[in-house]
């Protein structure tokens, strides 16, 4: 079961996790890393996604250290970046030398979001084929082997469609 959307970290998810893996369940969650919970150590899989710079959020790193330590030994905590530009590919680097020992996945961000009132799914895909070039060959040049660059699937899939 993945959870994600919005910040699924603010909902109580501990007992659903709980019920499923009695049902043997797989739980996975995507969350910015700007609040732990003690349910994190009951996933499989924790995706911390800190808001780089282009979003004009500032990280609060003792927060997403809080975030890496509830999830504990036994769920795989992973980092994720979307990477809009320079900036936030600067703000990756330090986000992996922080966490060195955790994966690090970085995404080309979608520059082309509808109106939070309009209901379009179209994407600009030669933009992002551009930007995910881009992104390969700045990994690639720096010889940033330990991160793994991959599209956001789901803007791939269902472009800007809301409510997916």
């Amino acid at each position: 079961v993945s959870l994600s959307g919005g910040n699924p970290a603010i909902q109580p998810l501990g007992p659903l996790i709980e019920l499923g893996r009695k049902e043997g369940y797989r739980f996975a969650l995507e969350t910015q890393g700007s609040i732990a919970r003690d349910w994190f150590a009951g996933l499989d899989v924790l995706t911390l996604s800190p808001k780089p710079p282009s979003s004009g959020m500032v990280t609060d790193w003792q927060k997403l250290a809080e975030c890496v330590e509830a999830a504990g030994p036994d769920t795989q905590t992973v980092l994720k970046v979307v990477i809009f530009d320079e900036a936030d590919y600067a703000f990756a680097r330090d986000v992996a030398g922080r966490y060195p020992d955790l994966s690090l996945y970085l995404q080309p961000g979608n520059h082309t979001p509808p109106a939070a009132e309009e209901d379009v799914s179209a994407i600009d895909m030669t933009g992002i084929m551009d930007r995910m070039r881009w992104l390969v060959g700045k990994v690639t040049a720096d010889q940033w082997y330990t991160a793994t660059v991959l599209p956001q699937l789901h803007t791939l899939i269902w472009g800007n469609l809301r409510g997916v």
